[in-house]
This record gives structure tokens, C-alpha cells and sequence, in this order.
């Protein structure tokens, strides 16, 4: 199998700031890694070119693929490095950058990039055991020892996925080595079935990557859904407050119903029902937008016209129009108007207007 070092190991968690010194190690690491890893990709390709062996211009694809993904995150990763002037939000952020997901491709979307490095050199094991081209390969004990380390890995992914039936997977991979290695030890020519697992070992592994990838993506959606049906149902009631508030205080008040998110049921955990749950919260969150907009709107204008006749007497005694009979009976009709209840905003937005124009400033020699 290849020799390329595997994807470095990175430092910290999702949401926490890794250390400088940490941090700074994992990127000269990644970066030997993608350096060494597309040597070694570019030899599998014309490789892949020369043979006669199917199918594996689609794995080279998918291989080059997943690689340019990691060196796509890895220059965002030294941009946020800014060589080593990132502080602690920096750090956090470059944290997100290696644990959360790539987006963008369909074939990375649900990665994250040490998924993707690790699906890189999974892929790059297979294509090279399928072309033979490893010069290792006709080593047939550091190819067990390779076949070994990548069942201990699957192992690793298949404890990640909490799944008794890749478990069973993973053991059966385990009880064919320890077939193939009792032959070896009589002696026996095993180049077929060594073969054979070796593709097996890589493709199980690959596998259980992205399935872990799911496993985790779904877990984080279904988090983010519930936290945002929780804030919806907290939401509702204090929209329903301002809105039984309009329909008291405002004449003619808006129609609108304020949507109930417990009708939806409780979140789902199936990828494709949780998608549609997600998409029905997001019309919910929207309705409580346009109902909570549709119902402030009214109680908002009416505290505004309050404020704007306070503003305007204030102004008519300072030009001395406040003492004007017609004034204190525009005052009086817009206050009026204003404090009724149920309040009628057009009349109460006339007679505002009608005490704006009442308040003006007379021309000189009129005073």
C-alpha cells in the first residue's frame, strides 16, 4: 500500500479556541500532507491511465476531488493564520474552518476537512492496491500490516456510527486477515484474496468516513432544529400578547393568525423528514415575522403620533401659538383621537397633521 503519511491529526474542537502552537504545527503538517499526498495522486492518475483495470478513473476523480477540497480550506485556514497574528476569535474561527463542513461540492458537502483528508488517503489506498502500483506491494507482510491499520481505522469510523451492522462489517474484514495470515504462515499463495481485502479494507473504510460525516451532520442539523422550535414556541406567546394588544387598542387591526410551531410535532430524526420539518420551521419563523411586523406597526404609529403632538405643543410655545384657541382645539381633537380606544389611525394621523400645520410659525407682523 502507499506510503504517504496519512492527514495530520488536528488540534482542538468544534466551537474552541486551539493553541497558537498547536495550530501552527497542524498547518505545516496539512501542508506536507497535501504536498506529498497529490505527488502520490498524481502518479495513481497516470497510472490509472496507462491500465486496463475498470473503474477507477471515477475513484482518481473522486480522489483529486476530496484533495482540492482540503487545499481549498486549507488556504482559507492561512488566511485566518494571518501568520500567526490570529487571536482568539481568529482561532475559533479556523477551528469551525477544520471541523465544520466544506459545503459547496456534493461529493464534500457533508465533510468536514478531516473527513476529507481522511477519505483522500482511503481512496488513495484503494486506487493503489486496485493498480498495483505501490512499489511496496509485492511486500506481502507490509501489506497485512497496512490491511491491519486500515481495519483499525474502519474500526475507529464503525464505533463513530454506533451501528451493531458495521461492527459485524468491520469483524468480518478482521476474521478474513486473520484467514489470509494463517495462510501466509503455511505458506500458501494469498496475492488473490489479499488483493481482494485490500479493496475491501479501503472501500469499508471510505464508507464509514461518510457515513460518520452523516452521522454527524444530521446530528448537528437536528440540534440547530430544535433549538429553533424551542425559540419559535417561545416566541409565539409574546406575539400573541402584542397582537391581542392591537386588536384592543387599534381600530380595524390586522387579520393575521400567529402561527402554533407545536403543530409541527416534535423534531424528527430521519434525514429526509427532518429536512422537510426544517423547511416548514423556517415558514413558521417567517409567519411570526410578518405577524409580529403586521401587529407592532399599528402600536408603534400610535405611540409615534403621541410623540409628535408632545412635540408639537412644545413648539407652539415657544412661538407663543400655544395659547391660540384653535390650537388647544387641535391639540385636544388629536390627543383625543390618539388616546381613544380602539384608536383610529387614520383620524388620529389627520388631526396630527392638521395640529402640525395649526403650530406653524406666523409671519412676521402677524405675531
Amino acid at each position: 500500500m502507499s506510503r504517504t503519511p496519512r492527514a495530520p491529526a488536528p488540534p482542538g474542537a468544534l466551537g474552541v479556541a486551539a493553541e497558537p502552537g498547536e495550530l501552527m504545527t497542524y498547518l505545516a503538517d496539512l501542508q506536507t500532507w497535501l504536498d506529498t499526498r497529490r505527488a502520490d495522486l498524481d502518479r495513481l492518475d497516470a497510472a490509472a491511465r496507462r491500465s486496463a483495470v475498470d473503474g477507477v478513473t471515477a475513484d482518481v476523480v473522486l480522489a483529486l476531488t476530496l484533495w482540492q477540497a482540503v487545499r481549498t480550506r486549507a488556504d482559507e485556514l492561512v488566511a485566518v493564520w494571518d501568520s500567526g497574528r490570529a487571536d482568539a476569535v481568529d482561532r475559533e474561527r479556523m477551528s469551525q474552518l477544520v471541523w465544520g463542513r466544506l459545503g459547496g461540492d456534493p461529493a464534500t458537502s457533508l465533510l468536514s476537512l478531516v473527513d476529507a483528508a481522511r477519505l483522500c488517503d482511503a481512496q488513495a489506498d484503494q486506487l493503489a492496491a486496485r493498480l498495483s502500483f505501490d512499489p511496496h506491494a509485492a511486500d506481502v507482510a507490509a501489506r497485512l500490516r497496512a490491511v491491519s491499520a486500515g481495519i483499525v481505522r474502519a474500526e475507529d469510523a464503525a464505533r463513530a456510527t454506533a451501528d451493531t451492522a458495521d461492527d459485524a462489517a468491520v469483524a468480518r474484514l478482521r476474521d478474513r486477515l486473520a484467514r489470509i495470515q494463517a495462510d501466509v504462515a503455511r505458506g500458501a499463495d494469498v496475492t488473490g484474496p489479499l488483493g481482494a481485502l485490500e479493496d475491501e479494507v479501503a472501500r469499508t473504510e471510505r464508507d464509514l468516513i461518510v457515513a460518520t460525516a452523516r452521522s454527524r451532520a444530521l446530528s448537528r442539523d437536528r440540534e440547530r432544529a430544535v433549538a429553533l422550535r424551542s425559540a419559535l414556541a417561545d416566541r409565539a406567546p409574546v406575539i400573541q400578547q402584542v397582537a391581542d394588544r392591537c386588536r384592543r387598542e387599534v381600530a380595524d387591526p390586522p387579520r393575521l393568525a400567529v402561527p402554533d410551531v407545536t403543530r409541527l410535532g416534535d423534531v424528527p430524526q430521519e434525514p429526509d423528514r427532518l429536512t422537510t420539518y426544517v423547511r416548514r420551521l423556517g415558514a413558521v419563523e417567517r409567519a411570526m415575522d410578518r405577524a409580529e411586523a403586521a401587529y407592532t406597526a399599528p402600536l408603534r404609529e400610535r405611540a409615534e403620533l403621541r410623540y409628535s403632538v408632545r412635540n408639537l405643543m412644545t413648539k407652539a410655545q415657544g412661538n407663543g401659538r400655544a395659547s391660540s384657541p384653535v390650537v388647544k382645539a387641535g391639540e385636544d381633537e388629536a390627543r383625543e383621537a390618539i388616546e381613544a380606544t380602539p384608536c383610529d389611525l387614520v383620524l388620529a394621523r389627520h388631526f396630527t397633521e392638521q395640529l402640525e400645520m395649526l403650530v406653524r410659525d406666523l409671519p412676521e407682523g402677524h405675531r
